[in-house]
């Protein structure tokens, strides 16, 4: 359709014409409310907004001297970011004499997901892994 056709057809009906893409050899227009297709567009920008908190992190710090009480509290915490969608990284920050004892950081950090899924379907985004300070872990609700 001509342009000048389609903006008869838009203005016979009370509407505005508004250009969707030009991209392609024929451009395509929409007859619609201007006001109208504004707000359609702020809402599903919104929408997307809300979808992205999905991605956010927050970090779990757990120490190599950490008793069973304390890594009780941790899970809670971490129970609590899981269920509100974030993604959780597990940190065990070694320091000093403590870089010896890696095996035995790696026993925390395997109870620390045991108690997790006991509670929570947990996927875990990788191996844990070692890092110059201690190890971390990826984990996110199922």
């Amino acid at each position: 359709m001509e342009t000048k056709e389609a903006l008869k057809l838009a203005e016979s009906k009370g509407k505005d014409l508004i250009l969707i893409t030009e991209k392609g050899e024929i451009p395509v227009c929409k007859i619609e409310d201007f006001g109208k297709f504004l707000y359609q567009i702020k809402k599903k920008e919104k929408e997307a907004k809300k979808k992205t908190k999905k991605g956010e992190l927050k970090i779990l710090r757990l120490s190599l001297n950490i008793s069973d009480h304390d890594l009780e509290t941790k899970v809670n915490q971490g129970e609590k970011f899981l269920r509100k969608e974030f993604v959780l990284r597990i940190e065990m920050r070694l320091k000093g004499r403590g870089k010896i004892f890696k095996n035995i950081a790696k026993e925390k950090i395997d109870k620390f997901l045991k108690m997790m899924s006991e509670r929570l379907e947990i996927i875990t985004e990788e191996n844990i892994k070692e890092e110059p300070f201690g190890f971390s872990l990826l984990i996110r609700k199922k």
